[in-house]
């Protein structure tokens, strides 16, 4: 199935100026001096790795002219400092950067998995034009440290966290770069103002997987577990209230149509409908369409897909009489991505409901993933997200950067993620007189945590 998305990289304004700041600077990878030297096999691995990437873009990519960046030149200078890297860190930073040059949401370098897992106990997103702690994991070094939901970050090692830099932030410690320990200047919702250093709690694994199940050490069922445990994380969750309300939290667009309309039967009698796509990255260009398909009682053109071909129409079929027709609202914030932020702009374009909370990631771009390999039976794998085709909206707009507007912006306050309230959901369930209190409505689907 193609995917209108991989996982959200957030908000991507400005983003070629701060990758140059924050992939070479002495900030981003100042654990780097502390890593061993890479071996000549790493480096010319490092320089194999360029070249798939390079030639996945000139195969792949929807723009042949490549937005007038010039690839063999971009390559070239990113094979010699390859050739010059200190560190294994450097050397992805280098491949990470050639790809981003692009200033595409949905390119981007996916290196190998590490021997280890890191996991900072908190998590950061933008709410308006700042960043804020969401949610701290009981147990963790975060929490020791006084951090909670509701701190506001200012910086991160130095580094002044806004809207337009967050994603690089992401993509930079969470897959390019972890990091054992976090600098943190914070804004307690009070005003006061700290300075901490967060360590992050580091599990030892294996970095090559031997996926065969001959071998009596296969890594294959370590490899389902692990993905049944993410899984669980991004399942569907649903509460209905009545025949008053259905409010679906839809995590990630990953279900099959089959599984979309079981969905759908369950709340096409209700008389109001909240679909709730906070964090939602976007997913699979079939689970939208039929989403789509069952809150309209018509065909609804989403938009056209520009490929190297041309444009092409993507429409999404009615499920005809079997379709939810009452009222609609969606919620969005900035970590809505892709297909999350297609179906709320399609919602506002063909005027079927409201859309409510925080103007969107503007990561909007039908992407493939490619793989590549090391290794027969035992394999290392690294790959990129490539963009192969833009979507531009029936209003002759792309929301590549630009991002959805909601109808109503709506934003949690520092005091109301401290004491864990959702005023969002609950403002929207009054809009269709269903009375549901903040601290009700937080508590509906509390955050859970990877074990």
């Amino acid at each position: 199935m193609k995917r209108v998305s991989s996982r959200s990289l957030s908000d991507r304004l400005g983003a070629l100026p701060l990758v140059a700041l924050l992939l070479f600077s002495a900030g981003a990878f100042r654990s780097s001096s502390a890593q061993s030297p890479p071996s000549k096999f790493e480096i010319e691995r490092g320089r194999l790795m360029l070249a798939d990437m390079k030639m996945d873009l000139k195969k792949s990519y929807y723009d042949p002219t490549f937005h007038g960046v010039d690839i063999e030149a971009r390559f070239q200078e990113a094979d010699e400092k390859i050739k010059q890297a200190t560190s294994l860190g450097q050397i992805f930073g280098t491949i990470a950067t050639f790809l981003m040059r692009l200033n595409d949401s949905h390119t981007v370098f996916l290196p190998p998995r590490r021997s280890y897992r890191t996991e900072y106990g908190w998590k950061m997103m933008t709410i308006g034009d700042k960043n804020y702690v969401v949610a701290v994991r009981p147990g963790s070094d975060a929490e020791t440290k006084g951090l909670k939901p509701g701190d506001q970050v200012y910086a991160v090692d130095g580094v002044r966290q806004t809207r337009q830099n967050f994603w690089v932030f992401s993509y930079l410690y969470n897959r390019l770069q972890p990091r054992p320990a976090v600098r943190m200047a914070i804004i307690k919702p009070d005003g006061k103002q700290e300075q901490i250093e967060v360590l992050a709690k580091v599990k030892q694994g294996k970095q090559i997987k031997d996926m065969t199940i001959e071998h009596g050490d296969s890594d294959i069922f370590d490899v389902i577990f692990e993905q049944e445990a993410e899984e669980r994380l991004f399942r569907q969750r649903y509460v209905e209230m009545s025949d008053d309300l259905f409010i679906w939290k839809m995590p990630v667009f990953d279900l099959p149509k089959e599984r979309v309309d079981d969905l759908a039967d369950k709340f096409r009698n209700k008389k109001n409908l909240i679909i709730d796509l906070r964090g939602n990255g976007g997913g699979y260009e079939e689970t939208l369409l039929r989403l789509i398909g069952n809150l309209f009682d018509h065909d609804v053109k989403v938009g056209d897909i520009t490929t190297r071909k041309g444009p092409k129409p993507l429409v999404a079929k009615t499920r005809g009489d079997k379709v939810f027709k009452g009222n609609l609202a969606v919620l969005i914030d900035s970590d809505s991505g892709s297909a999350a932020e297609l179906l709320a702009r399609v919602v506002q374009l063909e005027k079927r409901g409201k859309v409510i909370g925080d103007l969107s990631a503007g990561a909007v771009m039908r992407s493939r993933f490619h793989r590549h390999q090391v290794g027969a039976d035992i394999e290392v794998y690294y790959g990129a997200s490539i963009t192969e085709a833009d979507v531009v909206m029936t209003d002759g707009k792309s929301l590549e950067h630009a991002g959805v507007i909601p109808d109503e912006v709506r934003l949690p306050s520092a005091s109301d993620l401290a004491a864990n309230r959702d005023p969002v959901l609950a403002y929207a369930a009054s809009l269709v007189g269903v009375n549901l209190t903040p601290e009700k409505a937080g508590s509906l689907f509390p955050l859970e945590w990877l074990k």
